[in-house]
């Protein structure tokens, strides 16, 4: 019995030999694909961690650097360097002239300075105005506090012809009421600016006694624009 070879098919004519080099070459674009896509990924995702540290850093700064905060304007005290009373005329019946010293005091509590303008501080009985002080212009530094020295003669015989002016001389004290305004800016890096505009009044008694020459300063209300 004769034995038939086996007989093998033939591959298509069309299927080509894959060589082991074009396998390598696939697999090494597929790699170099990945690497790329995993640089793009991780590269975007630190430029949305920067966005994000960026917008952090700009938020704490305006609520903290760049936020401006009102200065505030303060009479420490106010003393009596020189008082005359007495009579004068029928007409002016009572003189009470006095030289008052004011220590004012600015705080400025932003992380930048305060430059403020002259200021003027302007004193009252009865309504009447009866004396007028200057200050200088000046700067308060960041952070900090500065006091100021402001000297003023007031002639409340200027307002003698008012009836309760006698009143009061017998009593022993004056009621008085004084304002001081001051405008001034704060700038923070030339990038935020503001201009402040300070008022302050305040009320007072000054003792007429020879024995005790003060000024009690009962209460003083501020306001800012």
């Amino acid at each position: 019995m004769v034995e038939l070879d086996q007989v093998r098919p033939l591959a298509p004519a069309n299927e080509r030999a894959v060589s082991p080099s074009y396998v390598e070459d696939r697999g090494s674009a597929r790699a170099s694909c990945y690497r790329r896509h995993r640089r793009c990924v991780l590269c975007g995702g630190c430029c949305a961690s920067t966005l994000l540290i960026l917008g952090i850093v700009i938020l704490v700064l305006g609520l903290t650097v760049f936020k401006v905060k009102d200065p505030e304007l303060t009479v420490n005290s106010i003393t009596v360097t020189g008082l005359t009373v007495g009579t004068v005329t029928f007409n002016r019946p009572v003189s009470v002239n006095a030289t008052l010293t004011t220590q004012v005091s600015v705080k400025n509590p932003n992380h930048a300075s305060f430059k403020f303008g002259k200021s003027t501080s302007s004193f009252y009985y009865q309504g009447d105005n009866i004396g007028v002080a200057y200050a200088p212009s000046g700067k308060a530094s960041a952070e900090r506090t500065l006091r100021m020295n402001v000297t003023v003669d007031v002639l409340i015989d200027e307002a003698a012809s008012n009836s309760q002016l006698s009143q009061d001389v017998l009593k022993g004290s004056v009621d008085l009421t004084s304002y001081t305004e001051m405008g001034g800016r704060v700038s923070v890096l030339g990038i935020v600016k503001k201009h402040v505009d300070i008022g302050l009044n305040c009320s007072m008694t000054m003792d007429l006694s020879l024995q005790q020459q003060t000024i009690n300063v009962k209460d003083c209300h501020a306001h800012v624009n």
